[in-house]
């Protein structure tokens, strides 16, 4: 189910990115804010330490990158509604004001290097989606 799911919100995202076929008007190049969503799943699962690693390492960011607009990091809220997937150890989310930033940030020393020493030693999976903000 949670597959079929996440199957469906892809394709929702892709027909919101996809303009040839928007219904709302939109841009083949987006030119407004971006919501970067990241979530994470640990090689040990539920593992507090190495959750608090990731999320101090989050935290970071939105003090060392200028282009993060806002930054929220936590943990899944546990829910019993089957539409929801709270499955991830960790989820971050940050706005940035266009595509450039988010380009800029994807290349920052700070997060190349927290990406290299943090996650890639400790994630087992990740999962980013890029939103096109209205």
């Amino acid at each position: 189910m949670k597959t079929v799911l996440s199957l469906l919100g892809l394709a929702a995202l892709s027909l919101l990115s996809s303009c040839t076929s928007c219904p709302f008007g939109c841009e083949t190049t987006p030119k407004g804010k971006v919501e970067h969503v990241v979530l994470v799943w640990l090689k040990k699962a539920g593992d507090a330490a190495e959750r608090a690693k990731v999320i101090n390492s989050a935290k970071m960011f939105q003090a060392e990158i200028k282009e993060i607009q806002h930054l929220s990091v936590g943990t899944a809220l546990p829910s019993d509604r089957p539409v929801v997937d709270d499955s991830f150890d960790v989820g971050i989310v940050m706005r940035f004001a266009n595509p450039a930033d988010l380009a800029t940030y994807e290349k920052h020393p700070v997060h190349v290097k927290a990406v290299k020493e943090v996650l890639q030693p400790i994630a087992k999976k990740l999962l980013v989606y890029d939103v096109a903000a209205q």
